[in-house]
């Protein structure tokens, strides 16, 4: 007699399309991390398909031909957003937030009645969305009727002759009269509740889920990375909206508030899930109430594309001055910008390829934690409990070029923020960042993703 196999165990590969490498992990159904693997990313200039290197990922981890696939991607730009709103205090500013929270870089923000200046303004950012809200629930609805005419009239393409779908997410009673109007004009158009219904609440929630179905439907296709229809189906977010589930989830494993910094090719993005205590839970003196569960993306500060920038960020900001030889540094940010899939050849680039990371790292921390518009308050970051520290630089470095970069953040005591008093620095080394936040949704309650989450903290 023979006895039956053993069922096979269900493998799930999760994939992330970035900017400048394409990241794959392979994941148990027990949530163990099988393997991991990442190639550059293909397409992304006009030559080859973003498949191509997808397949060279899932051969160097011997996927099986069964196995689910799980992906998001930011690759060909990610997701750029243009907010439209009432007032640039008011609704602009928390569709701006709201914006950010849902993985989309923000381009524009225009407010109040626009004009075809505006419209023109709008339209030169290339948005590949368009948030347009305004009003408060019962509130004025003249200004959301008027732009909605505005938009539906102006020629807002994306790439190619696609039109740039837009979400309404203004005053619920007038909500579908502004979408009446922008479908009579041909504009793809989507409803989610008010993201400001009251002042001094923010619902990000429906315009998040809004903005993310725009992206599956509308954008992630028509970016034209790939002849194959395999490319738009198996992706089912834009990275950083996943990232921030992953957040959360390590946030509510950790129990305690989370920082997150991602430095990457294109931007470094800085994520942060709190809660808050003191004056700070109490909050209302924002007309805008803030986002504890947030995200911020510095599209000038990149490893690669935008190297050159971080160094006139860092300027700005009085980093430069500690720095042993910064011509050296000038010139490797100006050759890696020319060629953003080079790779550090020796120990001299790999030291300032840790710099130049490191001055990422303290702007783009310093713009998430201090007051980005005058009427907003810094976030308190004092009680995170754990940084985590993500992108192929701290990956490849090691125990003492990740403490430089982290390090640095942690005691940046003149940066005009309030550091953690007392925070554990660690590295997603196997970058299970997005593959947590990919699994964070499942039926499952997330056992999945809550397993792959401690693997990056412990």
């Amino acid at each position: 007699m023979t006895r039956p196999s053993p069922p096979r165990r269900m493998t799930i590969l999760a994939v992330d399309f970035g900017s400048t490498f394409t990241k794959g992990a392979l994941v148990a159904d027990d949530g163990t991390v099988l393997g991991t693997a990442s190639s550059l990313t293909t397409g992304t200039q006009g030559r080859g398909d973003i498949l191509d290197g997808y397949r060279t990922v899932r051969a160097e981890l011997g996927v099986p031909d069964d196995a689910v696939v799980r992906a998001c991607s930011s690759a060909g730009g990610g997701l750029r957003l243009a907010v439209v709103g009432y007032e640039r205090t008011v609704t602009a500013q928390a569709g701006h937030r709201v914006g950010l929270s849902a993985g989309a870089k923000v381009v524009h923000v225009a407010a109040g009645e626009l004009t075809r200046a505006d419209v023109a303004g709008v339209r030169a950012s290339r948005p590949d969305i368009i948030l347009l809200v305004g009003g408060t629930d019962g509130g004025n609805s003249n200004v959301l009727l008027h732009n909605a005419a505005r938009l539906g009239a102006g020629a807002i393409g994306g790439h190619g002759a696609r039109a740039v779908p837009i979400v309404v997410a203004g005053n619920v009673e007038a909500r579908e009269a502004a979408a009446a109007v922008l479908e009579r004009a041909g504009r793809p158009t989507l409803l989610a509740d008010n993201v400001l219904p009251q002042i001094g609440v923010i619902a990000p929630e429906s315009a998040r889920a809004a903005i993310r179905d725009a992206f599956l439907r509308h954008v992630i296709g028509g970016k034209g990375l790939s002849r194959d229809p395999d490319f738009a189906a198996m992706v089912e977010a834009a990275t950083p909206d996943v990232v921030l589930r992953c957040v959360e989830v390590l946030a509510s494993e950790t129990g305690g508030d989370v920082l997150v910094v991602d430095i990457g090719g294109a931007t470094t993005d800085v994520y942060s899930c709190l809660t808050p205590e003191g004056e700070d839970a109490g909050l209302r003196k924002e007309v805008v109430a803030p986002l504890w569960h947030a995200r911020t993306v510095e599209g000038d500060l990149g490893m690669r594309w935008n190297a050159e920038h971080v160094l006139d960020a860092a300027t700005s900001e009085h980093l430069l001055d500690g720095v042993a030889d910064v011509d050296a540094l000038r010139a490797y940010a100006a050759r890696v910008h020319e060629r953003p899939g080079s790779l550090p050849a020796d120990d001299l680039d790999r030291r300032l390829d840790l710099e130049l990371a490191r001055l990422a790292a303290l702007v783009a921390v310093r713009r998430h934690a201090r007051a980005a518009q005058p009427t907003e308050s810094a976030r308190p970051l004092a009680n995170v409990a754990v940084l985590v520290g993500s992108g192929g630089v701290l990956r490849h470095a090691d125990a003492a070029g990740r403490d430089h970069v982290l390090g640095a953040v942690l005691t940046d005591h003149a940066g005009g923020w309030k550091v953690p008093r007392s925070a554990q620095a660690t590295v997603d080394t196997a970058y299970l960042l997005f593959a947590a936040g990919l699994l964070a949704d499942d039926p499952d309650g997330g056992r999945l993703a809550r397993a792959v989450a401690a693997q990056i903290v412990h």
